[in-house]
């Protein structure tokens, strides 16, 4: 079965490498991830490493990336002899990856599913262990850790609803190699109860499967960014109110996103909306839209801070990575999106880091759970549509004692579910110790 898993995944590599390459050229961009992709790590990220003494932490995108912070500054901090390496899969969580994760000794790009590319990465990294976020599950990359006998935890795991529908409809074909995968792990330290019962289902051992909680929950909010601390001023020098934030918003939401702030500005002439895509390919498709839809837009690539902001601007477009958590605080009803359409939602706690309500849509799979406690305590407003929206952003203006009741109350679910960090560092630190590198 590892056989045709590679082959399969192979073929689709060679077939759809050239239309990955188009885009890559479409957007400027190289291909300067492909060595490291295929294992060929810099020498000089692991020079001088003892053998079986590292610690490689995986984080996928821009989501994980952030939720691994706790947990990379936490073992740095324990095990402050050892190195720890931090990889990801997407460029946007490379840039992140190196931005803001600082304890982290070196960062890469995870290599390629097939044996030959995990097995030169294990060569340089040379792991005691490795440290996966959320559930990215990689058969090959799994057997390889087992024969090379480096334990993986998975930490801040999570299955979502459209992943165990897939698995139970193929559970006839793969139940059992999905089984096999799973039991070459060490420990599963789920997000939930439903995590945890969905791991099981899908063929990890019971005994391996723990409850910790969700590692956002212990993020703490980001500094505001100088270009935060500009737009500030600015709103403040301009009279500008109310201020709008809608972030992470991906393709298909960005006409209903306008269309709510189009509800709002009929009221309040004097607002501003911070539009921020959720990916960099979006960009110039977003600004676009914006002006097709009569906007006046500026984008953040192009302000200068040297000089005032345009007194017409409708719209600042957040073209830059890194920047959105800070400028919700500037918000005075906020949008978080993925939601409106079906792409699983975004994180609704960073505006609550600042007490702001999360407004956000029907489709919270990924978040389910966070979604699920903001409904219910009257922390977070969830709509269906980009009309709702708008009425849901005019219903909080228009109600200021609601609007920070509610804010109080997303700030509090925030710091009442902390811990899990905790929890997933004692965990991970007792499997390294019974290592052969030992603590």
């Amino acid at each position: 079965m590892y056989f045709l898993y590679s082959a399969v995944t192979a073929i689709a590599m060679v077939l759809l490498a050239p239309y990955f390459a188009l885009q890559r050229l479409r957007r400027g961009k190289h291909l300067g991830n492909l060595g490291e992709r295929m294992g060929y790590l810099p020498d000089a990220l692991a020079r001088d490493v003892p053998a079986h003494t590292s610690i490689w932490v995986h984080a996928v995108s821009v989501g994980e990336v952030l939720a691994s912070k706790p947990v990379v500054d936490g073992l740095k901090k324990r095990f402050p002899e050892r190195r720890i390496f931090l990889s990801t899969t997407t460029a946007t969580g490379q840039q992140l990856a190196r931005e803001r994760i600082r304890s982290a000794d070196g960062v890469f790009y995870f290599p390629f599913d097939w044996r030959t590319p995990i097995r030169r990465a294990f060569g340089k990294i040379q792991p005691a262990l490795v440290v996966i976020l959320e559930t990215e599950i990689w058969p090959n990359f799994m057997r390889e850790a087992e024969r090379a006998g480096v334990p993986v935890v998975f930490v801040n795991s999570r299955i979502s609803e459209r992943s165990i529908r897939r698995f139970r409809g193929f559970r006839r074909f793969i139940g059992g190699f999905f089984r096999r995968v799973l039991q070459s792990a060490e420990l599963f330290l789920a997000q939930s109860a439903e995590d945890a019962g969905r791991l099981k289902e899908m063929g990890a051992p019971e005994e391996r499967v723990e409850i910790t909680g969700n590692l956002k929950y212990d993020l703490e909010p980001p500094a505001q960014s100088a270009f935060g601390e500009w737009l500030t001023k600015q709103i403040a020098n301009q009279e500008r109110w109310p201020i709008f934030v809608a972030g992470s918003v991906v393709e298909g939401e960005e006409e209903a996103v306008l269309g709510a702030y189009d509800i709002v500005q009929r009221q309040w002439r004097r607002a501003l909306l911070v539009l921020a895509p959720r990916k960099p390919e979006r960009f110039d498709v977003v600004a676009a839209v914006t002006k097709e839809c009569g906007w006046t837009a500026v984008r953040r690539s192009a302000i200068d801070m040297n000089a005032p902001l345009d007194e017409n601007c409708d719209v600042v477009i957040l073209d830059s990575i890194g920047e959105l958590a800070g400028l919700y605080d500037i918000g005075d009803a906020v949008f978080v999106g993925g939601s409106l359409v079906r792409s699983g939602g975004h994180n609704i706690l960073e505006p609550a880091w600042f007490c702001k309500v999360p407004i956000f849509g029907p489709s919270m799979e990924n978040f389910r759970d966070i979604a699920a406690r903001f409904s219910s305590a009257g922390a977070g407003i969830q709509v269906a549509s980009g009309e709702r929206l708008g009425k849901a952003w005019a219903e909080l203006i228009n109600d200021s004692t609601r609007r920070e009741q509610m804010g109080r109350k997303a700030h509090a679910l925030v710091e009442v579910n902390r811990g899990a960090s905790a929890r997933s560092l004692e965990r991970i630190a007792r499997v390294l110790e019974a290592t052969r590198g030992g603590a």
